[in-house]
């Protein structure tokens, strides 16, 4: 008997399949990252919208009421992906969108031989920089790369770069943090 993490997994493989399946037969790789980039604004907007959020995950309501309510809500996102969710908040489901989301960029990412790497500096890369990061992790990951460049000036300097659930930190706030924690913790020399 299948337990319950076990069919959420399976029903988020299933959406994310359905998704990027759809997504190829309307329109080939450009719908697919179409898809893959409204769905991240969609989960922004539920996330920062929590009636919206509970509406659409509301038991109190029908599945019909539920499939029409996101229907309307993400009437102007692509056909296939205003499908999947409507079928999401009618099955009682919606609250799997952000695993669903991640499954899909995985399965995205394996399709298209391509790993999207976050990076994050204070300022933005120049066109050098850029190019050298590229080179460098599509030879660590034997993959193309696509660069998602993030700004952050708390970073104070250095980099921050993740992806396939990896992270990278050479940031200066970081080395500062580590610096902090070796003092607070060093009890050998120093004033008693």
């Amino acid at each position: 008997m299948p337990t319950n993490r076990h069919v959420q997994r399976e029903k988020v493989a299933t959406y994310a399949s359905v998704l990027l399946d759809g997504a190829y037969v309307a329109g080939g790789q450009d719908a697919a990252l179409e898809v893959r980039d409204q769905a991240e604004r969609i989960i922004r907007i539920v996330r920062s919208n929590m009636e919206l959020s509970d509406a659409l995950e509301d038991s109190s309501y029908t599945p019909e009421q539920r499939n029409e309510l996101a229907r309307s809500v993400f009437a102007q996102a692509n056909p296939v992906l205003v499908d999947v969710l409507a079928v999401m908040a009618e099955r009682g489901d919606f609250a799997l969108l952000s695993r669903v989301w991640a499954s899909y960029g995985e399965a995205l990412e394996r399709k298209l031989n391509v790993t999207v790497v976050d990076v994050t500096t204070v300022v933005e890369l120049d066109d050098h920089l850029r190019e050298v990061i590229v080179k460098k992790t599509q030879a660590d990951l034997g993959t193309n790369v696509v660069l998602r460049e993030h700004i952050d000036p708390s970073l104070l300097g250095g980099i921050l770069m993740s992806a396939n659930g990896k992270r990278i930190d050479a940031s200066v706030k970081s080395q500062l943090e580590s610096a902090r924690n070796v003092l607070k913790l060093s009890t050998d020399g120093g004033e008693c």
